[in-house]
């Protein structure tokens, strides 16, 4: 799957991502709305189309109304070999969302916007498709509860 997202400003994108260690991989430019962008990192690209206002006018998304937030119920994840790095740059662009915090399937993120409104979470590198270890065990191992057995009366 690929994710395209509709923009109003490819030059806008292009900036912002760039600060993320996205590159350009290509780029055509934007006449009557008709703009694309791809930018790439790592294994991860995001594609953007439209580069102007037109894209209000497109067929469907025109639809609906223009001052409802871009990417609503939507999170796009990129993984990041340093979170740390990443997160100084998202300070810098003022688009922190939430703080850095490790996550229950033992992996750190911090949570951000884009200059066009997608909800955006930068994560370590992790495997999604396996079930996360709990971080602590309701079972102790053997040694402690022989331990407490013989303390009991």
């Amino acid at each position: 799957m690929f994710v395209e997202l509709h923009v109003p400003d490819l030059r806008a994108a292009k900036a912002f991502y760039r600060r993320f260690k996205f590159a350009v991989v290509r780029e055509e430019a934007s006449t009557r709305g008709d703009g694309y962008l791809v930018m790439g990192r790592g294994s991860s690209l995001i594609f953007f189309w439209g580069g102007t206002d037109a894209i209000r006018d497109h067929e469907y998304f025109r639809r609906f109304r223009s001052a409802r937030k871009r990417g609503y119920g939507v999170e796009l994840v990129i993984p990041v070999d340093d979170l740390d790095a990443a997160y100084r740059a998202a300070v810098t662009a003022k688009c922190v969302v939430a703080e850095p915090r490790l996550r229950a399937w033992g992996a750190r993120d911090f949570r951000a916007e884009d200059p066009f409104g997608f909800y955006l979470r930068f994560t370590e590198p992790h495997d999604p498709t396996r079930r996360p270890v709990p971080r602590t065990s309701a079972r102790r191992p053997a040694t402690a509860r022989a331990s407490r057995a013989r303390r009991r009366p």
